[in-house]
C-alpha cells in the first residue's frame, strides 16, 4: 500500500458503532488513506481486532496498514485543559471550548446540575463550583461533559484524601455553612472549600494564605462581614452582570454572595481552589489579623487595628502613585 502524505494537520473523528466500512470512507474522504476498499480488505482478511471510535490526528506520511494500526491500538487524540488555580466553572467551561471539546454552555449546564457528585461532601451544593480541581487535564472528544466534570471532582476527592479534607471533615458535612466563635477552624468540607475559594483569589502567594484565611476566620468570629471583593465579583458573574471591574457601588450589590452586606460565608464556593488554598483553610494562621492590603508588589501587608490598616492603604496608594 502506497504512503499517504495528510495535507497539514488532518482529525478525524470517528464515531461508537461506525462499521468498518464506514470508518474507512471517512478516512478516505479525509485524504488519510487512497482506498476504503483496501483498507476494508487488509481488515478482514489479516485483522480480527476491533477498530476504536474516537478522535485521530493524522499529520505524517502512513501507509494504510500504519493508519489501521493505529486504529487498532486506539491511538486517539487528548486535547490539554489547563485549569489554574481559582479558575471559577464559566473560566473552566470557557477553556473546554478554546480545547475543542464542546460548547461553554454545555459544560455549564453538567455544572450546574451534576450536584449529584458531591452530594455526599456538600449536600446544599448549587452547583460543583469549588469542587472542579485545578490542573493540567487530558481529554477526548469521546467523553461527555458529564464525564469531564468527573474527572475533576475525582481529582478534587484525592487531593481533599490527601491533605485530610474528606477524613477530618467529612462526617460534619451536613451541618450549615457557619463558623462557630470558639474555633477560628471549619467544622465541614463545605465551609473549608469556600473559605479555600475566597483565599485563592485574594493572594497568589502560598505563604501568606494562611494569613488571609485567620483574617476572615477571626471576622467570622466577631459575627463581623468578610468584605471579600471576590465574592461581589462572583455575584455579578452568576447574575451576567460583571463589566469586568468593581466599583464602589457594587458594594451594595444584591446577592447572597455579596460579603459586604451579609455576614458570614456566602452560600457556596467562589471559584476552585488549589491545594495550598485548602490547606490554608484547615489550618489558618494563629492570629489577631482583621485587616490586609496589598503593598504593590505581588504581596500584602496584614494589620490588627483599623489606624494601622489605614496606615498600610495610605503606603500602597503611594507606592501605586508614586507620590
Amino acid at each position: 500500500m502506497q504512503p499517504v502524505t495528510p495535507a497539514g494537520q488532518t482529525f478525524v473523528l470517528l464515531h461508537p458503532g461506525y462499521s468498518t466500512r464506514r470508518i474507512a470512507a471517512e478516512l478516505q474522504s479525509a485524504g488519510v488513506i487512497r482506498s476504503a476498499d483496501a483498507f476494508v480488505v487488509w481488515h478482514y482478511l489479516r485483522h480480527k481486532h476491533s477498530l476504536k471510535a474516537g478522535e485521530y490526528l493524522f499529520d505524517k506520511r502512513a501507509t494504510s496498514i500504519d493508519v489501521h494500526k493505529r486504529l487498532v491500538h486506539g491511538d486517539v487524540y487528548f486535547h490539554t485543559v489547563v485549569i489554574p488555580e481559582g479558575f471559577n466553572m464559566f473560566d473552566i467551561a470557557q477553556a473546554i471550548q478554546n480545547a475543542g471539546l464542546g460548547s461553554s454552555e454545555e459544560f455549564l449546564k453538567v455544572a450546574t446540575s451534576d450536584t449529584a457528585l458531591i452530594a455526599d461532601l456538600a449536600p446544599d451544593a448549587k452547583s460543583l463550583e469549588g469542587y472542579l480541581f485545578p490542573n493540567t487535564y487530558e481529554f477526548t472528544r469521546m467523553q461527555t461533559m458529564q464525564e469531564i466534570a468527573a474527572a475533576m471532582v475525582k481529582q478534587f476527592r484525592q487531593v481533599a484524601k490527601e491533605i485530610g479534607l474528606t477524613t477530618d471533615l467529612q462526617e460534619n458535612a451536613a451541618q450549615p455553612n457557619n463558623v462557630q466563635p470558639s474555633s477560628v477552624q471549619p467544622n465541614n468540607v463545605q465551609q473549608a472549600v469556600i473559605v479555600a475559594s475566597i483565599i485563592e483569589k485574594e493572594t497568589s502567594a502560598p505563604e501568606e494564605r494562611p494569613l488571609v484565611a485567620s483574617v476572615y476566620y477571626n471576622r467570622m468570629a466577631r459575627h463581623g462581614a468578610l468584605q471579600a471583593d471576590p465574592s461581589i465579583i462572583y455575584a455579578e458573574l452568576l447574575q451576567g452582570s460583571y463589566s469586568g471591574a468593581l466599583h464602589h457601588a457594587d458594594m451594595q450589590f444584591n446577592s447572597a454572595y455579596n460579603t459586604y452586606t451579609h455576614a458570614g460565608l456566602p452560600p457556596g464556593p467562589i471559584g476552585n481552589p488549589g491545594k495550598t488554598s485548602l490547606e490554608a483553610a484547615m489550618h489558618p494562621a494563629d492570629t489577631d489579623y482583621f485587616y490586609f492590603v496589598s503593598n504593590g508588589n505581588g504581596h500584602h501587608r496584614f494589620a490588627h487595628s483599623l489606624e494601622e490598616h489605614n496606615k498600610n492603604v495610605a503606603a500602597y496608594r503611594k507606592v501605586m502613585t508614586g507620590k
